[in-house]
């Protein structure tokens, strides 16, 4: 994957880390904008409008056994604007394979949808810092 979040600083007790069900048959790079499924199953984030759960903590090898992955939920992460335009201050939400876009549609505000509040400018396709808390 490409566009990996990085970790610039975690807050609460390290980032507030929950755990969700992967599948054991793929590969989700560290620093992967996750979505959450029922029950509590994650996955790389793929699509405008995918329910935002977290940001993953590790490396989680295909087929190594695994279905458990940590996933941070509270901090301050480098991350990739799609493109859209954001201004600092603006809440964003996934646009796509680890990329966000201002959440500026109806519905976006009160959703799973958000990853957090933008603290920097983005003009085009730039990686900007934001803070998350799920």
């Amino acid at each position: 994957m490409a566009n990996e979040a990085v970790i610039i600083e975690l807050l609460g007790n390290k980032g507030d880390p929950i755990s969700v069900t992967v599948a054991d048959g793929v590969d989700i790079a560290k620093g992967t904008l996750m979505k959450i499924a029922d029950p509590r199953t994650g996955s790389a984030t793929s699509a405008d409008g995918d329910a935002f759960i977290g940001i993953a903590a590790a490396a989680k090898v295909a087929d190594d056994g695994s279905t458990n992955l940590a996933v941070y939920t509270n901090g301050i992460f480098d991350i990739k604007d799609s493109g859209s335009g954001i201004t600092a201050g603006q809440t964003v939400k996934i646009d796509g394979a680890n990329l966000i876009a201002t959440a500026d549609e109806a519905g976006a505000q009160d959703s799973a949808q958000i990853v957090g509040i933008a603290l920097e400018t983005a003009a085009n396709s730039e990686v900007i810092e934001v803070r998350i808390n799920k």
